[in-house]
């Protein structure tokens, strides 16, 4: 059973209450969701992704312009990389930036890159970043998410500093890059998003976070969350997000 008290509870706007998780309890949200109710994560990522390319429209309010998006190799990447389809799939320009080599990628998030080249949009090298981000309305930030371990690095932690640097508006995936999800510690550069949508159920270490809080829909059933004791009331009732506060 987790424990649920308060300082580990968000609500809606709403007023339902939605308890947070670590990141080793998301790991197994994630585990049970797979083996045991045969969801895929290319589903749980076509929903992550979309939900983020809606979040960036919000952003962008009616307004047209560039958008970068960067990819770490994982999962959150692999979200990041489906955002980038449905935004080209929108008209928009998007720049694609890899935290490291495409060989690197993970399954998913390599299947994810392979549409994105097939529909003819191609990753930039990381060097043209510098600009890219300067010229984009909005970044996203899909490098690391909750699976954080120890200090950003090399190319990733340069990414980091870039983006807060340079970014107009920032949109983090699940986690902003650099923060630790269960705790909100920061042990190196982490980015400040403006919003940040975190996935399935919020993460422990978001609480204190500034910036707009999301909550988005991956498609995961309730019982899945029972399954670790948690009582979660379904949160989406209109639309696949909602604005998180904490409790």
């Amino acid at each position: 059973m987790v424990d649920q008290q308060p300082e580990m509870m968000f609500r809606t706007e709403e007023g339902v209450l939605v308890p947070a998780v670590t990141a080793e309890e998301m790991r197994e949200v994630d585990r049970i969701a797979v083996e045991e109710f045969g969801l895929g994560i290319l589903q749980m990522m076509e929903n992550a992704g979309r939900n983020l390319a809606d979040n960036v429209l919000t952003m962008l309010d009616g307004a047209r312009g560039e958008i970068t998006i960067l990819a770490g190799s994982g999962g959150n990447g692999g979200g990041g990389l489906c955002c980038a389809r449905h935004l080209h799939n929108r008209g928009f320009k998007v720049w694609v930036v890899l935290d490291g080599e495409q060989a690197k990628l993970t399954t998913a998030a390599r299947n994810q890159l392979q549409i994105l080249r097939a529909a003819g949009v191609q990753p930039m090298d990381a060097s043209h970043a510098h600009d890219l981000l300067r010229r984009s309305r909005v970044v996203v930030d899909a490098l690391i998410g909750y699976g954080l371990r120890g200090t950003p690095q090399g190319k990733t932690a340069e990414l980091i500093d870039l983006c807060n640097d340079r970014g107009r508006r920032i949109l983090s995936l699940d986690v902003p890059s650099g923060i630790n999800a269960t705790t909100g510690e920061a042990p190196g550069p982490v980015v400040r998003p403006d919003r940040t949508l975190t996935l399935a159920l919020p993460k422990t270490g978001l609480h204190s976070l500034a910036g707009d809080l999301y909550l988005g829909d991956i498609g995961i059933p309730p019982e899945v969350f029972h399954r670790l004791g948690l009582n979660l009331e379904p949160p989406f009732r209109e639309g696949h997000c909602v604005r998180l506060v904490s409790v």
